[in-house]
C-alpha cells in the first residue's frame, strides 16, 4: 500500500473548503489520520494537511470532543 492510498476516506464540503479525512498507512506500517483542507481562493487553490499518527489518536479524539462540546454550550 503506498502512502497515497487510503484505508477510509470522506469528505465534506462547508462553502469553498472541502475537508478530507483519511487513515492512511505509513511505509513503516504505522496508521495515521490524515485531514486536509482544500480551500479556494480566487484563482488559487490551497491545501493544508495534518498527520495525526496512531499513538496520538485517542488524545487528539478527546481534545476534539471537548472542543466540539465547548462549542455547542455558547
Amino acid at each position: 500500500m503506498s502512502d497515497q492510498d487510503a484505508i477510509y476516506s470522506t469528505s465534506i464540503r462547508a462553502g469553498k473548503t472541502t475537508y478530507f479525512v483519511d487513515v492512511k498507512e505509513a511505509k513503516n506500517g504505522n496508521k495515521y489520520l490524515a485531514i486536509s483542507e482544500n480551500r479556494i481562493d480566487g484563482e488559487k487553490r490551497q491545501r493544508t494537511t495534518l498527520r495525526i499518527f496512531e499513538e496520538t489518536v485517542a488524545e487528539f479524539q478527546k481534545v476534539i470532543d471537548e472542543a466540539a462540546a465547548a462549542i455547542s454550550q455558547t
